[in-house]
């Protein structure tokens, strides 16, 4: 499904920490996409990662205190007045943004408010992700279809959702679990929820921050299991995103 920019105003989020090897094409790779604006959050990197951005052709918004979610949230604050939809993608080069339309097309279409691309039911080089983040995807899924009764089968991190939808959420997790959150308040607030197979790659450099490393992946995991717990609990006394949307209009 071909979206067509102009008619819908497309932005695109990368938050990077420490990616200079990748970031330059990455970018170049979205822009071929013919999104409107491709905004890389520098989330606190000791390399040349924000220059490279730059050069490539994004507009780059610094966020030194490191986090995740803080990053992507930063990203998303940082969008045009104009922008209709947001889409996210890591910057390390193992997503593939060939498959934005894909992504965005279902939401720019108006055929769903959340779109996620799941890695697990595309294409995958040998390598790309850990046992460690296949079970991720699994088990969240699993914990995900007995609370809300949605399907999913990964925490991808690319994904689109409507921009008006996204600042309804109220999303507050700024660490690794942004994305699991996301996932969550959008099943409980009800959005019209699709996942589409996406390919990905091996990373194109850098290191990874959660699955690189035994102590980072039980951290990120740690971090996952305890923002479930804790959004479980909580969405249930807040009001639902429509009521706040109405609330701030009134």
């Amino acid at each position: 499904m071909q979206f067509v920019s102009g008619q819908r105003f497309v932005s695109v989020v990368i938050p990077c920490l420490n990616e200079e090897v990748p970031i330059g094409e990455v970018v170049r790779e979205v822009l071929a996409q013919r999104v409107d604006e491709v905004i890389v959050v520098d989330n606190g990197s000791t390399d040349r990662t924000a220059e490279f951005a730059a050069k490539a052709g994004a507009r780059v918004v610094r966020v030194p205190q490191r986090g995740y979610g803080r990053a992507c949230a930063a990203g998303a604050k940082a969008v045009d007045e104009r922008c209709d939809i947001v889409c996210f993608l890591d910057g390390d080069g193992s997503d593939v943004p060939a498959f934005m339309n894909d992504v965005v097309g279902p939401v720019a279409a108006d055929e769903a408010d959340f779109v996620m691309g799941s890695r697990l039911r595309g294409k995958r080089e040998d390598g790309s992700m850990t046992p460690q983040q296949v079970m991720a995807g699994w088990l969240s899924g699993l914990l995900l279809r007995i609370t809300y009764g949605v399907r999913y089968t990964d925490m991808s991190p690319f994904r689109a959702l409507r921009a008006d939808r996204l600042r309804a959420l109220g999303m507050s997790e700024m660490t690794y679990g942004w994305n699991l959150e996301m996932q969550m308040r959008v099943a409980a607030a009800r959005y019209r929820i699709l996942e589409v197979p996406v390919d990905h790659r091996c990373r194109q450099g850098g290191v990874s921050k959660v699955s690189g490393n035994l102590v980072a992946g039980m951290s990120a995991a740690w971090k996952i299991v305890t923002t479930f717990l804790r959004l479980a609990v909580t969405l249930r006394r807040e009001p639902p995103p429509q009521l706040r949307l109405r609330d701030k209009k009134a």
